[in-house]
């Protein structure tokens, strides 16, 4: 899976401690919706961070491995540009019983991705 970043534990994206996992890509809508200039973005310097490839079996290892996180929170840039792969990560860890909390953080508006949300709910706890 290519990601920005990989939080093993994180305080401050969710109620829980979660493993946080900067996405890839981001296609500035939140900004160009409110007419700012993408830098005012928070998150506009991790897009010119470097991509690293992480195999999902890897991700599922290190959360399984830490005693701490509790959840999962995808974000940083925009998630729903990565569905695909983000869906395959969920998929992975429902496979090996790990029903933790999923946090997706997008900037869309729910019936502009109403077919992903659908598809979410087969998982369980998004």
């Amino acid at each position: 899976m290519l990601i920005k970043g990989l939080d093993d534990e994180d305080f401050t994206n969710y109620k829980f401690p979660s493993m946080f996992i900067a996405s890839t890509t981001c296609d500035w809508k939140c900004c160009k919706e409110s007419g700012l200039p993408i830098e005012t973005c928070q998150n506009c310097s991790l897009a010119q961070q470097p991509n690293i490839d992480i195999p999902a079996d890897e991700i599922l290892r290190r959360f399984i491995n830490n005693p701490i996180s509790k959840a999962v929170v995808c974000g940083g840039l925009e998630p729903m540009l990565q569905f695909d792969e983000i869906c395959e990560l969920i998929a992975l860890f429902r496979q090996y019983k790990v029903d933790c909390d999923f946090v997706l953080y997008t900037g869309y508006y729910e019936d502009e991705i109403a077919d992903k949300i659908e598809k979410l709910k087969q998982f369980g706890n998004i």
